[in-house]
């Protein structure tokens, strides 16, 4: 059995909606065939917003209205007659709208229900809410029919402020879809400079550089990109070199050096050199573009749960109205007790039924776990995360920025003793070369030797790109660079120094040479370093069962080196965005509940995919709008604590749905008049009274019950260091 997104009912198979017009209105059947008027989804949050703050605004006056009939008779002659006497008639009027104008969706989806066949909780809180105020309303109308006096206004005022609520946070976790589709669009460059064929005056037929928007690029149109610029699209250098910071799509930190004949891919950054390139793919066919529609697919692909609730409804409700009318009626004709009895026998019923405490057994241990959670800067975007929280067997992580900090640091700092220069000097003259580089690499270097000493400009750099610098300072050349700045500048590379370099490489980090006035003086290593919290965090989901996954666009030695740090067995590396979503779809498909922990653009399809998305806060946009769940800490640790949060959450929600089942299931056979027999027919006043005293009690033990949550704490005490 599936759940249709549209109306909420059960069918046996989900089909497309079909939409259509007519009369300047649109309308939608779903699958069940059922006719929905349909609303823009930014015009529906709006209106749900406005109807919840109304129904608020309705509900809080009726409450305090209401304490006056809930306080026991002794009390009364301390509170004034009028009050007394007219307040029944204004929460009538203030119940009124609340009931039919703001509750109206509910019985709009009763309606479905029935013309389907199915009932869920739009059922039963339409009927539960219904005979609360129609019985109230009939108290107060006309109050010598009925014996007592009590009214229940609140009841279904309350039922319908805390559903709408949930179904405000429901939508706009929905909107939030497709906030992080615009959000990848916003990524590419809306305009891009293209060599275009134009005749001289003479006749003479020249390459002039065009502004174009990007829409109007045809593959195989000559580009041309300046440092500090994105590329447009997918393409291929035909001339120039560079260093391109390639992290909003691999999420690799350290920046990929580029030069002709190499593909570059679309919205990654140009740092150095300028670049001529040919454009290869546009449209739909670029890497940026099939990460949207993959982000799109995964999401719009992704089966709503089916709630316990829901579930239970579906058989709840008939047999509640059908023991509620064969009270009613059988103590009517077979009783013959008289209408009005017969009434508050139906009534008591159907009230005892409320979903008063069904509809805040959810929301109440969602409200209690989301604020827990938040304690920790842990964001859940909506119920249903911390629901599949619970449920994770299998967590992914990213690397880059996720595990470890997202940017190149110095690790190691290597001299060579014959240069007789110390390592903190070969750090700061290595400094003085890169202060002017805006290279990642350089910029590490100079922001590690500024902890120790300020740093002076060179007189003269010359960049040679992909391969490093060339530096004047107080009459010394300074070279900071590859194998092959050295090799092409006729430096020798030692045995013992090459053994080092391999050393480095083999743990993943990238080396870099200095030279000073054509003598190799040393060796800087950098790398992406792990988080200080990283193996605490590993070591926490492991120690809880849970299958850890490193998958990675780094390269296979880099990836293995921090993999073996952090004791993940499990590795895949050099894997692109598209891979990475069908990694996810794999261990799907193999029963498993999956997990994606990431921060970056190329983390977003898998985000989407996962049954579970989190996002690292320090992250993209696009990532934290892709992902359920938000770390605003950037703290790899919270992850244990968010299943661990939705674990005893969805517990306490299960506790809770019990009590509220056992208190209004369990006084049933006393609101249909088990106790007549020794009672006598006079019950029947009190039970609408005693169906109200059960519903508040259920309520509180479950709002009891959900504060509990309150007491957790985590506990990583015992992890490694």
């Amino acid at each position: 059995m599936a759940k249709d997104p549209i109306c909420g009912m059960f069918v046996e198979e989900k089909l497309d909606s079909i939409r259509y017009s007519t009369k300047g209105k649109e309308y939608l059947f779903c699958s069940n065939q059922c006719l929905h008027e349909f609303i823009e989804p930014e015009k529906e949050l709006k209106k749900l917003k406005i109807h919840v703050a109304i129904s608020i605004g309705l509900t809080i006056p009726i409450l305090i209205l209401s304490l006056p009939h809930m306080l026991p008779t002794q009390f009364g002659q301390f509170l004034p007659m009028d009050l007394m006497h007219n307040s029944s008639y204004i929460m009538l009027v203030l119940a009124t709208p609340l009931q039919f104008w703001i509750g109206w969706r509910f019985y709009k989806g009763f309606w479905d229900g029935v013309k389907a066949r199915a009932s869920n909780m739009d059922t039963l809180i339409a009927i539960g809410t219904s005979a609360a105020y129609l019985y109230s309303a009939a108290v107060t109308i006309t109050p010598d029919l009925f014996p007592f006096k009590a009214v229940y206004f609140e009841t279904a005022a309350v039922i319908i402020t805390l559903i709408l609520m949930g179904r405000l946070l429901e939508t706009r976790t929905k909107e939030r879809a497709s906030i992080a589709v615009r959000k990848l669009l916003d990524l590419q460059p809306r305009m891009a400079n293209v060599l275009r064929p134009t005749t001289s005056p003479s006749g003479q037929i020249l390459e002039t550089e065009t502004e174009i928007p990007i829409e109007q690029i045809r593959e195989g149109d000559i580009l041309i990109v300046r440092p500090g610029e994105s590329i447009p699209t997918d393409g291929l250098i035909i001339e120039g070199a560079s260093s391109l910071d390639e992290s909003p799509i691999t999420g690799e930190s350290i920046p990929v050096d580029k030069t002709k004949g190499e593909d570059v891919i679309g919205t990654t950054m140009n740092k150095t050199g300028l670049l001529k390139i040919k454009a290869a793919k546009v449209g739909q066919d670029t890497v940026l573009s099939q990460i949207i529609n993959l982000v799109e697919e995964a999401r719009t692909g992704k089966a709503q749960m089916q709630r316990t609730v829901d579930q239970v409804a579906k058989y709840f409700v008939p047999a509640i109205v059908i023991t509620a009318i064969g009270v009613g009626l059988g103590w009517y004709f077979v009783g013959n007790i008289g209408f009005t009895y017969s009434l508050l026998a139906f009534v008591s019923v159907i009230i005892i039924a409320c979903p008063c405490a069904l509809g805040i057994a959810t929301p109440a241990a969602l409200m209690m776990g989301s604020a827990k959670a938040s304690e920790y800067g842990i964001l859940f975007k909506g119920g249903e995360y911390l629901e599949i929280a619970s449920k994770v067997q299998t967590i992914v992580f990213d690397k880059t920025g996720t595990l470890t900090e997202g940017k190149p640091s110095v690790t190691d700092i290597y001299a060579i003793s014959e240069s007789k220069i110390g390592e903190k000097e070969l750090l700061r003259l290595a400094a003085i070369a890169e202060s002017g580089s805006e290279h990642p690499l350089g910029q590490a270097i100079v922001r590690k030797a500024k902890e120790d000493n300020a740093i002076p400009s060179p007189e003269l750099a010359e960049s040679i790109a992909g391969h490093g610098l060339i530096a004047k300072y107080q009459n010394h050349v300074f070279m900071v660079g590859t194998r092959k700045l050295m090799v092409d500048n006729k430096i020798s590379i030692s045995q013992d120094v090459e053994s080092k370099l391999s050393e480095f490489e083999n743990e993943g980090k990238t080396a870099v040479l200095v030279s000073i006035d054509s003598k190799l003086s040393g060796i800087l290593a950098l790398a992406d370093t792990l988080k200080n919290t990283a193996k605490t965090a590993v070591w926490s989901l492991k120690s809880d069962g849970k299958e850890v996954i490193l998958l990675t666009g780094d390269n296979e030695r880099t990836a293995n080196h921090i993999a073996a740090e952090l004791g993940i067995k499990n590795v895949m590396s050099q894997v692109i965005p598209q891979q990475k979503e069908k990694v996810i779809a794999k261990l799907m498909s193999e029963k498993k509940i999956v997990a994606m922990v990431g921060d970056g653009i190329n983390d977003a399809p898998a985000l989407a995919r996962a049954d579970l998305g989190i996002a690292i806060g320090s992250g993209t946009d696009v990532a934290k709008e892709t992902g359920g769940i938000i770390l605003i800490k950037g703290d790899v640790r919270d992850v244990s604590i968010a299943l661990e949060l939705g674990r005893r959450t969805v517990s306490k929600i299960k506790q809770n749905l019990f009590w509220a089942f056992a208190y209004n299931t369990g006084l049933i056979p006393i609101a249909g008049g088990v106790l007549v027999p020794l009672l006598g027919v006079g019950i029947f006043g009190w039970l609408p009274m005693l169906a109200a005293l059960a519903m508040a009690m259920s309520s509180v033990t479950v709002v009891g019950n959900s504060i509990l949550l309150g007491r957790y704490k985590p506990n990583f005490s015992h992890a490694p260091l």
